[in-house]
């Protein structure tokens, strides 16, 4: 199947930090790009300029975020196009990255083979830094010693989005101060539990965030060629003015109250 990734000229954008919902706004912009074949299949390392929790495209607002943890904390809170859970954010402590690629690339393939697929990569970058990871279906990638990231994914516009987000590092306490879900899921085993449950890339590496981000490249770039892209400025500006009109909103908040 490697073929598949190597029909194509991928390119890299790992820009400055941007704003959560500048996050999710560049995700639609540049994959609606890849599906119009006006940009080549791209993987895109983020970057925060602040904390968050982004909550997947059909996730109750009500049940996932606790609005009042959140404003304590200075969370800002978004949601995304694509499915799956709420993830909590802190620029040092997380490592984000999205795909996106011509839907061929995934082509006839069902969700559960197309996230093994595109986590693939990644795994082999994990255990190059001595972690032996694996797929957990649907959207999970774990270790013996816990779960270390999320992915989500959405199809549109002759395009396939996929995005992963990674624990580098996590502060637990504050974590369960502002995701509901989390909060009932661990009541009753403590603060400690959810440190188990999602174990960190820091703990298991002994690395600094920037070189697991560094190995995640070099891997994407010897197996499948990866030069270095930016952002358009019209890319840009379309992005900034979705944030006007639905990520910033409260409307695209409250889609699923």
């Amino acid at each position: 199947m490697i073929e598949r990734w190597n029909r194509h000229d991928w390119q890299l954008i790992h820009a400055a930090p941007q704003s959560p919902a500048l996050h999710m706004a560049l995700d639609e912009v540049i994959t609606d790009e890849v599906g119009a074949g006006r940009r080549p299949p791209t993987l895109r390392v983020w970057e925060w300029a602040s904390s968050a929790v982004v909550i997947g495209r059909f996730q109750s607002l009500r049940n996932e975020v606790d609005p009042e943890g959140a404003r304590h904390h200075g969370i800002e809170v978004v949601r995304r196009i694509s499915g799956g859970g709420a993830m909590f954010i802190e620029p040092g402590n997380t490592i984000t990255y999205s795909l996106s690629a011509p839907e061929s690339l995934v082509e006839g393939m069902s969700f559960q083979e197309a996230y093994a697929f595109m986590d693939a990569w990644v795994l082999k970058a994990l255990r190059s830094l001595g972690i032996e990871a694996w797929y957990v279906p649907l959207n999970d990638i774990a270790s013996a010693s816990g779960k270390i990231a999320g992915a989500a994914q959405a199809r549109r516009s002759r395009a396939v989005l996929h995005h992963v987000t990674m624990a580098y590092d996590i502060d637990a306490a504050k974590m369960l101060e502002v995701l509901r879900i989390g909060r009932e899921k661990l009541s009753d085993k403590g603060t400690q539990s959810a440190v188990k449950r999602v174990d960190p890339l820091r703990s298991q590496t002994g690395l600094p965030r920037e070189a697991v981000i560094e190995c995640m490249i070099d891997t994407f770039r010897q197996d499948h060629g990866l030069a270095p892209s930016a952002i358009s400025a019209e890319e840009m500006t379309r992005a900034k003015a979705l944030v006007a009109a639905k990520f910033g909103t409260q409307e695209w908040m409250e889609v699923v109250p």
